[in-house]
Order: structure tokens, then sequence, then C-alpha cells
């Protein structure tokens, strides 16, 4: 089921429980496994609960009181508001669980974790180091297990990033290009797959040594060659750029990569976002950036203030979009 491009909320709740979108009771462990109809959904259903939140219209809500479990190996501002303000506005419960209060895989090993969080929560969302927890989780839960970031994937950020795009930048597709400069991360890696699906080309410009993983860059062309996107990687910021409607950018070095720091600043120094690179895209292309950012590496203070707009309303995307999967995926 489409929705309309104004869709009433019993249009929305129809959607939901009639499960026309495939999302009821899975797990998202990675964009491999989504499809580009299910990613339309969860963008539509998130415009809708976005629309509502702006005019203080009373939303859809659960029968029941619902209940989040955030299992957090990396503390993190905006996937733990965004889910805890989600759930509260579902009229739900989050519950935070920080690594010192379960230990997963040291304390207490993660199947155990997830068989019993199932007897008593709804859904579990997981930011944890390594990938292979998430899908252990999913593997040994009876309730869905959501990727809030790992290792390899930032799926839950990549929805945001869509819906920004689509609201600054127009419909998805339609010759839309969006650049990446940085480090070939989990960010990127759920980039290549977002946009391959939904017909955006993609230009990401890496250091030599910090491409994104192959398997995703191969996967992103060949879901491209079916949604009529372009997808590249080269090595040239300025390259990568060039009439792009938006440039994004992440930090140089992530949660455990902090002994890094200083040779990945040498190295990314000239894949920085400023105004000189910026130049080289569209007159009106947007910033990007998932957020925390380090002014003055990653991106200049220039170019955070002048691109503010776009960047809190990426941020502030993660709740609707995030809000959205809760519904599509635990239903009514």
């Amino acid at each position: 089921m489409t929705l309309p491009t104004d869709p009433t909320e019993e249009q929305l709740r129809q959607l939901i429980q009639t499960d026309a979108s495939g999302w009821r009771k899975r797990s998202l462990v990675t964009l491999w496994d989504v499809t580009a109809e299910q990613i339309r959904a969860l963008l539509e259903v998130a415009v809708f609960l976005k629309k509502s939140d702006l005019a203080r219209k009373p939303t859809l809500y659960w029968n029941y009181p619902r209940t989040l479990a955030m299992l957090f190996e990396k503390p993190s501002l905006r996937t733990r508001v965004s889910f805890e303000v989600s759930m509260a506005h579902l009229r739900g419960h989050a519950i935070y669980l920080g690594p010192n209060d379960v230990g997963l895989g040291t304390r207490e090993a993660v199947p155990d974790v997830a068989a019993s969080l199932s007897r008593w929560v709804d859904i579990i969302s997981a930011r944890v180091y390594r990938h292979s927890t998430v899908e252990q989780l999913a593997e040994h839960a009876t309730i869905p297990v959501i990727n809030a970031l790992s290792d390899r994937e930032h799926p839950i950020q990549a929805f945001a990033d869509l819906l920004t795009l689509q609201e600054f930048c127009g419909p998805l597709g339609n010759g839309l290009k969006l650049a990446y400069v940085g480090d070939g991360n989990n960010v990127l890696h759920a980039l290549l797959l977002a946009c391959a699906k939904m017909g955006v080309n993609l230009s990401a410009a890496c250091p030599n040594g910090y491409f994104p993983d192959e398997a995703y860059v191969q996967e992103a062309r060949r879901l491209a060659a079916i949604s009529g996107a372009h997808i590249e990687i080269l090595s040239q910021p300025e390259a990568a750029v060039r009439d792009a409607d938006a440039i994004y950018t992440d930090v140089w070095a992530s949660m455990g990569q902090e002994a890094e720091r200083e040779q990945r600043a040498k190295l990314f120094a000239p894949y920085q976002l400023n105004a000189t690179l910026l130049a080289h895209a569209k007159p009106n292309a947007i910033a990007m950036h998932c957020l925390p950012a380090h002014r003055g590496e990653e991106i200049t203070d220039e170019v955070m203030e002048r691109h503010k707009a776009s960047i809190l309303e990426q941020a502030e995307n993660r709740l609707h979009t995030q809000k959205a999967l809760l519904l599509l995926i635990i239903g009514l």
C-alpha cells in the first residue's frame, strides 16, 4: 500500500494494521535485508508523524503501552534521546541499559540477554561495537531487534538522511546527487545501500586505505543497476562533490579509534567540508553531518553555521523516522 501525498490518520492506521509495508515483527539488522518499498513506506509514515508533531495534534498510539529495551555499549545523544522521545510520544516506555548494566558478552552471554529481554519487553534497540552482537541478538531474541549502530552499519541514520534529502532537495531519485567525503565507515555503508535502493546518485571520496567495504560497494552497484542510481567511489573530494545537491561528512575517528585521531587528522585534512569544497557543488547544495561534529576538523565552523538548518533538521529527523520504524515493526 502506498500512502497518498497527504495521508489521513485512518490511511496510516490501515497501512500499519494490515502490515502492507512488510515491517511487522521483523528485526532491522542491516539494510541489505530492507526493500525500497519498505524504506518508502517508512518515510511516508515519518512525514505524517512529523506533520502531526509540528501541528501538536495527537497522533497514533498503541492499544497498550509497549516497552523498548535500549542496549547501549556506546554512548549517544541523538540515538538515546530520539528513541526515548519516540516511545514517550507513542505512549510507550523506554529502558536504557548501559554497558555497566548488562555487560554484553562479558558479564552475560549475548544469547542469554536476548532470551531474557524477550520475556519482558516488546522490542530491542542495540548500539554496539561489533556487528556480530546485533546479529546474535536478532538470532536469539523472540522479539524484533533494531541495529541502532554497529561497526559495520548505521541503518537508522540512513533513514533520517533520506528524509532530510527529500525535504531539502526534492523527491528521491530524479538525478538527485549526494556526495560523501571522509572515512568509508558504517555511515557510508548504510548510505550506499539506502541511496542505491532509492535511486539516489552517490559519489564518495575517501583516502586510499579508508574506502568502504567492497562488499557494500558491489551490492550498491547491483542495486543501482535496478533503481537507475549511479554509485562511484573516488579518492578526489573535488570530483566527488561536483554538481552535488548535498555534501555529507562524518567524524574522521569514530568511538574506539581515538588512538588513530592524530594520524587520521593529517591524512583526512584534504577531505574537510569547507567553503572551498562546497564551491564545487551546486550553488544551493546543502551540507549534512550525522553529528557529533568536530568543528575545525571534518567540517569548518563556517559551514556548520551556514548549513545549521539542514544539519539540525537531519538530527530532528532521527526522531520521526525512528518513531515510524517502531510503529511499523510493533504495529498498533
